[in-house]
This record gives structure tokens, sequence and C-alpha cells, in this order.
């Protein structure tokens, strides 16, 4: 099943982005001055279809689970904090419940890995297995449960596409997960653990220090290899980065935008890339993480996030930020009025693309 839905993902509609594109330049402004919000609404447009995609009902799935490498003290805190926050989200207490009525979006909270066993009336349970190993010691997870991670993506995005969402949102939530995130770029790209490993949700210089020695005696031991993503998530990933990865196969197969939160979620955006290069016609980034990694990986995917804050939180919590920019963008290209409906002739106008 992963491998049909893997390959028959196809690219967006080439022509409804020059349609969209000639539209959005017949309407009553100087051609190019609204910037990004144009690229975003002619991606939206193209994956859509139509050149007046309809409003968008939006949702960030946040994958939550355990990573058995917090074992080696290079963490920012304790390995319970994973379920506690996890339920907190659906107590709509967390940073990404906030954004998220802010911005009108909705959450839906996944234990894909979650170490003990916890419950909920809002938690839907997937769990693969209760957390990853210690891959500083042994592989992270089998073969095996690499690939039913991202099933678990992908049908969590179809569930969601039949309940009318058609506006995707990727989070996560695991002590531990810059590690792994560090780690599987690193085997994608070769780069070194200066590069790609930064302090996550915060920790010492000396903790800093073990967690790039830590990793890069990982890639060494196991060997990933680059060319084979579900041996790079089995031996180095993350149950909750290979769901947020079937989340961005699961939005290319249906044909929604999904929006990349921070360094997680573009860890898990990367290996979707690997998996299938044409999903990243689907994916719009949110902000620009202040983990070193983000800008690198941006960069091998060949995107640019829309938003500067310097956040690091995780959770998904970009991603309704950027519904809220989405949502203009669309805006602009659906209710925004032509030079001829404004009765103002623009032969003046200079693109100024040019």
């Amino acid at each position: 099943m992963l491998k049909t839905i893997i390959e028959t993902i196809e690219p967006v509609s080439a022509a409804i982005r020059t349609a969209a594109q000639t539209h959005i330049d017949s309407l009553v402004k100087p051609p190019g001055s609204l910037g990004k919000l144009e690229e975003i609404a002619v991606q939206v447009a193209a994956i859509s279809g139509t050149i007046t995609p309809a409003p968008r009902k939006k949702c960030t799935i946040v994958m939550a689970a355990d990573h058995g490498v917090v074992a080696e003290g290079i963490a920012c805190a304790p390995q319970e904090v994973t379920a506690i926050q996890s339920i907190n989200m659906l107590k709509n207490i967390t940073g990404i419940c906030v954004i998220s009525a802010a911005n009108g979006a909705d959450l839906r909270v996944v234990d894909i890995g979650i170490k003990p066993t916890i419950s909920h009336p809002g938690l839907i349970e997937r769990k693969i297995r209760p957390g990853t190993a210690n891959f500083a010691k042994e592989p992270a997870m089998e073969r095996r449960e690499a690939e039913q991670a991202l099933l678990v993506g992908i049908e969590m995005v179809k569930s969601l596409v039949a309940e009318g969402y058609n506006l995707i949102g990727t989070g996560e939530m695991g002590i531990g997960n810059t590690s792994c995130s560090s780690a599987v770029y690193m085997a994608f790209t070769g780069a070194h653990a200066d590069v790609a490993v930064g302090k996550g949700g915060g920790i010492s210089d000396e903790a800093l220090a073990r967690k790039k020695q830590v990793i890069s005696a990982a890639l060494a031991l196991h060997q990933p290899d680059p060319n084979d993503p579900l041996d790079v998530l089995a031996k180095v990933g993350g149950l909750d980065v290979a769901g947020m990865a079937g989340c961005f196969l699961g939005a290319a197969h249906c044909k929604v935008p999904v929006v990349i939160d921070g360094f997680i979620s573009a860890a898990a955006a990367l290996v979707a890339y690997r998996l299938n290069p044409l999903v990243k016609e689907y994916m719009i980034p949110s902000h620009l993480s202040a983990e070193p990694g983000y800008v690198h990986i941006m960069r091998e995917l060949g995107l640019e996030p829309m938003l500067h804050l310097n956040m690091r939180l995780g959770e998904g919590s970009g991603c309704p930020l950027a519904f809220g920019i989405i949502d203009a963008a669309l805006g602009m290209l659906t209710d925004m009025a032509t030079f001829d409906e404004a009765m103002i002739n623009g032969d003046y106008l200079v693109d100024i693309r040019s």
C-alpha cells in the first residue's frame, strides 16, 4: 500500500498555476506587489485544480512519540513530558492550542509511540511501539515499524480530507525529537553535526557537545543508507517524524496543501521528499525555525518559509500562523477586483518583478 501511495502522487496542475498567475496579474495592484501572498495563492490553486479554491478548513496533526536516545542525557526535559504535554494539548492549554484557536484551526493529537499507556477522550491511539530504542546503541525501530508509522500519517490525512479538511498542518510532541531529526538530516546529506545539531528546547553547551557526539557516533555505528529513507528512519529516526512524513505523502496523494512547522516537521518533509520529490509541490513552509539545521533542510528542499519569528517551540505551532496567511492569499485570489472591475486602466504600470 505504501509503495502504491508513493508511486501514484501526481504533480500539481501547471495549467491552473498559469491561469492563477494570469488572474492575479489582472488584479487592481502593481504586478507582483503582494509578493509571497501571490506565490502561495498560485500554489494552492494549482494543488486544488481551480483558480477559485474553496475556503480552507484547517487542522494540524500532532504526532506524539518518545525517543530512546534521551537516555544519553541530551534532551531538554524529562521523557515523561511527552505524555503530559500530549494530554495538555487535548485540554487546549498549550502553545499550539491557543495559536490554533486564534486562527480558526483544529487539532488532532495522535499517540503514535508515547512510552507510557495514556488515555483521553480526544487522543487518537495509533501506537506502533512504546517509543523508539536508543539509537546510540541499537536501531531506533524495525523497518516494518517505520513503514507502519508512515501509513498512520497517510491514513490520518485521508481521514481528515474525508471530513472536509483541505489544509493540513504537521506537528509533533516528543522529548528528544530534535536529536533524531538532526540524525535524519545528517544521514541524508552527510552534513556535519556542527551544522545540523542545535539546542532544541534548551540545553547547556556541555549537553550540546554531548548531543553532537552521540548523533555522530550513532550514524557511524548504523551507516544508514541515504538512498533508502526507510532505512534512515528505522536506524536513527523517530515514530513522530515518520508519522509526519506520512502526513506529507498523504496530503500529496489527496491533493491538499500541507504546512511545514519547524525543524522536526522539516526533517519529516525531507523524508517524504526523498520518497517522492513531487511531494514538495504540496508543501508550504511556515516559519524559519531558530534550530540551526532548519535553514539547511529548506535549501535541500528548495523552499522558503514565509515568517521569521525566532520560534523553536515545535508542536506544529507555526502551522496555524501560516493558515491565516494562506487564508489571506486565497482571499486576494478570489475576492479582489480586477482592473476592469475597478474601472482603472493599468497600462501605466511597470512589472516590479522584471
